[in-house]
C-alpha cells in the first residue's frame, strides 16, 4: 500500500519554506530539494511488494492461484509412463522431483485422475508436452506445445489431466501454468464449459525497441493495443472488458524495453518472472523467480537482463467477495462448501463414463477437442 503523507498546515509550509531559502545557503537548499524529488520517486515507485515464487503461486482477486509444472519427463513406454524406475516414489501423492520429474497423483502415467471442481474455473497454458483431457460429461480432449484450455467449473464437473509420454525415441519434457480464477456468487452454479484457445489462434503483440531488441507478449486474455485474446468462454469474469482481466505471457530479448501498459485504478496486477537472470523496474533489480505486485494505473518499463527473459503477468477487476476454499471446491459460504460435497458424493456430478480415472487417449491420435454437445476440433498441425 502506498504510504500516506502526513497533513500539514499549507501556509506554515510555505513560511517554513521560503524562510529556511532564504537562510540557507544555496548548497543547503539544492540538496533540500534533491531529497525532496528522491522522496517523491519513492513514492511514485510502481513496485508494491515483491516476493519469492515457490511451486504454488500467490495471486490477488479475481485470481486464486497459479502452479508452474515443469517436469522433464524421460521417454515414455508401451503405456505412456515413463521408462524410469518408480522406485522410491510415493505413487498416487509423489510431488518431490526426483531424476527430474513429478508423477503428481498418477500412477502409471504422470498427471492428474479424475478429481472434482465447483466454483472457479481453471486456465492451463501448456507452454511444452502434451495434456490429455477427459470429463464427467463426456468432453475429451488433447492439446499442448503452445495451447491453452480454458474450463468453466461451474456448478461441477469431473475432469482428468494426464501428461502421457508420447515419445519412445526422445525425452518428453513438459512445462505449463494452471491458473485459477475465481468466479463471482451469480455464476458459480452455471453450467461447466470449456474451451480450446489453439496456439495459431492466440495473437501475439510484438514490439521492437530502439535498440532493435524484440519483446513479444502472448495475449492469451485481454488485449494490448488492438491485439485482442480470443473471447473467454461466456460466463467467465474474464468475459466484462471492463473487468480488464489480462493473462499475459512476455518474451524479452536480452536487453529489451518494453513498457506495460497502465490498466484502471483498482484493477489488480501481479507479474511473475519465471525464465532470465532478471529484470529491471524502476531502478530495482528483479532476480528470477519472484513476482511483483505494480500500481495498475501507470505505464511500467521493463529491462530484461543478460538472458532471455519471460514473465507471465496476471491482472483483473478484482470482484471482492467472500471465498472459502475447500480443496477442489471455491464457494462464498461454508454452507454452500458443505453443499458442494453432498451434492458430489450424491451425484459424482455426471459420474464417470471412462475406462479409467487415469484416461488417456491413443498414442497415434492428434491434438483434438470433443465438447460435450458432440462438437469436434482436430488439429492436424
Amino acid at each position: 500500500m502506498s504510504e500516506q503523507l502526513p497533513r500539514r498546515n499549507f501556509i506554515s509550509r510555505v513560511s517554513l519554506a521560503l524562510t529556511s531559502a532564504i537562510a540557507m545557503p544555496i548548497t543547503s537548499f539544492s540538496n533540500s530539494f534533491k531529497e525532496s524529488y528522491h522522496s517523491s520517486e519513492k513514492i511514485m515507485n510502481p513496485i508494491i511488494k515483491i516476493k519469492p515464487l515457490g511451486f504454488q503461486w500467490e495471486t490477488a482477486d479475481p485470481f486464486l492461484f497459479c502452479v508452474h509444472h515443469e517436469d522433464k519427463f524421460p521417454k515414455g513406454n508401451e503405456v505412456m509412463g515413463p521408462i524410469t524406475s518408480m522406485q522410491g516414489r510415493h505413487m498416487g501423492d509423489d510431488f518431490i522431483i526426483k531424476d527430474g520429474f513429478r508423477m503428481y497423483h498418477g500412477k502409471t502415467v504422470p498427471g492428474f485422475p479424475g478429481h472434482p471442481h465447483r466454483g472457479f474455473e481453471t486456465i492451463t497454458v501448456v507452454r511444452q508436452g502434451i495434456v490429455d483431457h477427459a470429463d464427467s460429461l463426456g468432453a475429451a480432449g488433447r492439446y499442448g506445445d503452445g495451447d491453452v484450455q480454458w474450463m468453466t467449473a461451474g456448478k461441477g464437473v469431473q475432469h482428468s489431466e494426464m501428461f502421457p509420454l508420447l515419445s519412445k525415441e526422445k525425452e518428453n519434457p513438459m512445462e505449463l501454468f494452471q491458473i485459477w480464477l475465481n468466479l463471482p456468487k451469480k455464476n458459480k452454479m452455471v453450467e461447466p464449459h470449456f474451451k480450446m484457445l489453439w496456439r495459431d489462434a492466440i495473437p501475439n503483440y510484438i514490439h521492437t525497441d530502439s535498440n532493435n531488441k524484440i519483446t513479444t507478449v502472448e495475449v492469451i486474455a485481454g488485449k494490448i493495443d488492438n491485439v485482442k485474446a480470443p473471447s473467454p468462454p461466456p460466463d467467465s469474469w474474464a468475459a466484462d472488458e471492463k473487468n480488464e482481466v489480462a493473462v499475459w505471457n512476455i518474451k524479452m530479448n536480452p536487453s529489451a524495453t518494453w513498457t506495460l501498459p497502465k490498466a484502471s485504478e483498482g484493477i489488480n496486477r501481479t507479474i511473475y518472472l519465471y525464465e532470465g537472470d532478471a529484470v529491471q523496474i524502476a531502478g530495482t533489480s528483479i532476480p528470477k523467480y519472484n513476482a511483483v505486485e505494480l500500481k495498475p494505473d501507470e505505464g511500467v518499463v521493463l529491462i530484461a537482463g543478460e538472458q532471455p527473459t519471460s514473465i507471465l503477468v496476471l491482472q483483473g477487476k478484482p470482484i471482492n467477495e467472500p471465498v472459502i476454499q475447500y480443496g477442489p471446491f471455491v464457494m462464498n459460504t461454508k454452507e454452500e462448501i458443505n453443499q458442494a460435497f453432498e451434492d458430489y458424493h450424491a451425484t459424482q456430478f455426471g459420474g464417470w463414463p471412462w475406462p479409467k480415472y487415469d484416461q488417456v487417449h491413443p498414442r497415434e491420435k492428434s491434438r483434438f477437442a470433443k465438447h460435450a454437445d458432440g462438437r469436434e476440433e482436430i488439429k492436424t498441425s
